[in-house]
């Protein structure tokens, strides 16, 4: 289903749904919570970010392309900041699929940033940012040659 939604929570449960999606290579549901305008972000641990909807399309059907057969294993809500049109969340997703073209099972866990607008009524995705650095790690690891 896509969006504006009619609450954040309605939205945020198909942010939820277009997990599964994702981890099963399929990245349509998750573009369709997106607002339907170009003032929208998308990070991924794959690349650049992507600010419009052409290069959001681009980073979730390249994220997708390296997911099948996969499954939530769990979403960790940590924080919620919302005021008004602006709604913010912060968690930690756990997921389980076929990854890359050798096609092993593997698990992970990202830290995902999401922000939502309420605009005309309704709720939608204007910006999410997801990374795997759930773990403390030492200066040296984020250093590059």
């Amino acid at each position: 289903m896509a969006g504006p939604f009619e609450t954040v929570d309605a939205a945020l449960e198909e942010a939820h749904r277009a997990l599964v999606a994702i981890a099963n290579g399929d990245p349509s549901v998750y573009l369709g919570l997106f607002a339907q305008r170009e003032e929208i972000s998308l990070g991924n641990p794959f690349g650049p970010f992507g600010c419009g909807r052409e290069a959001v399309g681009r980073n979730l059907a390249n994220a997708a392309s390296k997911y099948r057969d996969g499954e939530v294993l769990g979403v960790e809500r940590l924080a919620t900041y919302a005021s008004g049109d602006i709604a913010c969340f912060v968690e930690v997703e756990h997921v389980r699929a076929r990854i890359g073209s050798g096609g092993e099972f593997g698990e992970g866990r990202a830290r995902v940033t999401t922000v939502y607008e309420r605009r005309d009524g309704g709720w939608s995705l204007v910006h999410r940012h997801a990374d795997p650095i759930t773990t403390p790690r030492e200066i040296e690891s984020l250093l590059t040659a």
